[in-house]
């Protein structure tokens, strides 16, 4: 199989962590998260991923220059302006030579352990020229909306109803099989929304389909979900998945090579390799990313913590992402689903309540 990913938005919402690396580049569990989603490809046979980007490509080729990776066969599209969503599948396929090909396409900042395998052998079945995953979510208010016959054809495809003007809770769950004629459909020259253009045409036709699954599925595109996708890792809520070397203490602590724990280290945890908690800190259901730092005193809850990121004395933490080497002063205070950038300083006493540093 042969997937296409989406991978060039800017990720405004996880801002200001996309300033330094583009969202599917960002670390789940000290892994990128677009590992992960190449490694769920590979797990169901996809031999080449064509990497649709824009913002910031060279991340994604400075992460995996050989061009490989998890036996997966990387292409690199890079496009020259936003194309929107199916002008950049069109633009990746002509650039990768695979727009003949029958094309899995994926959101690369979604996160799901859906059955590709299933939704591929019922797309086969149906004769339609393209197939959505469907994932269940309680407000669909966010999302494209799709109804459909008991038969799995969509009935309508509607972008972002009104909460109470949905008809179902079923939503475009970003996986999608494409047929050629579906590419070869999508205007050159222009931005094309699949969403808002591509599927509404298809409806008319009756060429789309849609398969239902109630796996796990999240979208990371929020800094609340994105501390979600690295505590369901270290949970097990999801399938299991990769965890970096570490070992797993009697307690359900996880610690890697080199941690140094010296201070309370409690609940859902992992601690990165060559990390440090010193005595005195109190730390629990947290993702501390390799070399980073909590002095004592120092209190992290709810929250992560990526690679290099220092929290002095007497700081808290809470329910927040700290970005690559940022800096938390002493005695200062960060809750309420803030982030603070990568190499950020967040000066002696202050306090970021559902901030962004720097904005």
């Amino acid at each position: 199989m042969i997937a296409v990913l989406l991978v060039g938005g800017q990720g405004t919402r996880l801002r200001p962590l996309t300033y330094a690396l583009p969202k599917p580049m960002l670390p789940v569990v000290e892994r990128p998260m677009i590992a992960r989603v190449v490694e769920w490809l590979a797990s169901y046979g996809v031999t080449t991923a064509v990497l649709s980007l824009g913002y910031q490509p060279d991340a994604f080729v400075d992460a995996f220059p050989d061009g490989r990776f998890a036996g997966v066969e990387l292409h690199y599209a890079v496009e020259r302006e936003p194309l929107d969503t199916a002008g950049a599948i069109r633009f990746a396929a002509l650039d990768a030579g695979v727009a003949g090909e029958t094309l899995v396409v994926v959101n690369g900042d979604v996160l799901t352990d859906l059955d590709l395998a299933s939704l591929y052998k019922f797309h086969q079945g149906t004769g339609g020229a393209a197939t959505i995953a469907l994932t269940p979510v309680e407000d669909p208010s966010a999302y494209g909306v799709v109804p459909t016959d008991p038969d799995g054809r969509v009935l309508a495809f509607i972008e972002k109803p009104a909460r109470d003007e949905a008809p179902t809770n079923r939503i475009n769950a970003g996986t999608y099989i494409l047929e050629p004629s579906v590419v070869d459909g999508i205007p050159s020259g222009r931005p094309v929304s699949i969403e808002r253009e591509v599927f509404p045409r298809l409806v008319g036709q009756d060429e789309l389909y849609a398969l239902d699954s109630d796996v796990y599925w999240l979208d990371t595109g929020t800094p609340e979900r994105y501390l979600q996708a690295q505590f369901d890792i270290v949970r097990g809520v999801r399938a299991p998945c990769h965890m970096p070397p570490c070992v797993k203490r009697a307690d359900g602590v996880f610690v890697a090579a080199g941690a140094l724990l010296e201070g309370e280290v409690e609940g859902c945890a992992y601690v990165g390799k060559a990390a440090s908690v010193a005595h005195g800190a109190r730390v629990r259901d947290v993702v501390v990313g390799a070399s980073a730092h909590v002095a004592s005193g120092a209190t992290v809850r709810d929250s992560v913590l990526l690679p290099g990121a220092v929290v002095r004395e007497g700081a808290t933490v809470v329910g927040s992402v700290v970005g690559p080497s940022a800096v938390i002063g002493a005695g200062a205070r960060v809750s309420s689903g803030s982030v603070v950038g990568a190499a950020a300083l967040v000066a002696d006493g202050a306090v970021l309540d559902s901030a962004r540093h720097p904005v």
